[in-house]
């Protein structure tokens, strides 16, 4: 138990100092997500909007720079939380190849990726909230944060699957976006007010998007939507955890030495 445990704690170390070698992954994480919050709100006008919420039952009146922001850090923060798990899991691949063919429990190296993505998840929701906070007049900073931890969680999730299976950085890059764009972007009630496209609930993003929505613009704080990006970041997270299962070696030199000698 102890030596899992030493194991856990030193790779996770090792992932997170893998985090902070990664100069684009945290120019991404300090200076993109404000630089889109600001986006959204130049590009926006103060006109008050009605949008609909499912999470309230009912029509909500915002300003729409204000709903543009939120929708903006939500999007923000899924393409920085999936980049971030997506190359620390594509750049590792060897190296956790050659960990568990010296022996290296598997199990410690499964858990230390999802303890990092929760971690940067949960870094990047109190950044971006603090943001928020400072640029909007947020009704409900905790259940906001929850809900960007969320978002945060899901994508990395799906950064960890992508850079699983996915065969080149490229294509892990075009699908994070490309998820992330479309994800966020039949979500955003700037577009969408109704928020009626058919389909739309099942996406990832649709309880946190919700609950980010009516906890930063209502008096009203939907938690049941929130358990949604549970949901999906249970998914998410471990069909990676049996994809990086699966998919690797598990025999250690011990093992093939007791077997050649059984033979």
């Amino acid at each position: 138990m102890r030596l899992s445990w030493t194991a856990f704690t030193e790779l996770l170390r090792c992932t997170l100092l893998g985090h902070l070698r990664n100069r684009l992954a945290l120019f991404l994480a300090v200076a993109f997500i404000p630089i889109w919050i600001f986006v959204a709100r130049l590009c926006t006008s103060d006109q008050v909007v009605r949008i609909r919420l499912d999470a309230i039952g009912g029509p909500v009146s915002a300003p729409a720079s204000q709903v543009g922001q939120v929708a903006s850090a939500l999007g923000a923060i899924t393409m920085v939380a999936g980049f971030i798990a997506f190359t620390e899991t594509f750049q590792s691949r060897e190296m956790d190849r050659r960990l568990l063919l010296a022996g290296y429990p598997r199990l410690p190296i499964l858990l230390a990726k999802l303890a990092a993505v929760a971690l940067t998840a949960t870094l990047l929701a109190l950044y971006t909230t603090i943001l928020l906070w400072i640029s909007l007049p947020v009704r409900h900073a905790a259940p906001l944060a929850l809900a960007l931890a969320g978002a945060g969680l899901v994508y990395g999730g799906i950064g960890l699957l992508l850079g699983s299976v996915v065969r080149g950085e490229l294509e892990g890059f075009f699908l994070i976006i490309m998820l992330s764009l479309v994800d966020t972007g039949l979500q955003n009630p700037v577009f969408n007010t109704l928020m009626d496209v058919a389909g739309v609930s099942a996406l990832p993003l649709y309880g946190v998007n919700q609950l980010a929505l009516s906890s930063a613009l209502t008096p009203h704080i939907p938690w049941s939507h929130g358990l949604l990006s549970l949901t999906w970041s249970a998914a998410t997270g471990a069909l990676a955890l049996l994809v990086l299962h699966t998919h690797r070696p598990s025999r250690s030199p011990w093992s093939r030495r007791t077997r050649v000698h059984a033979e």
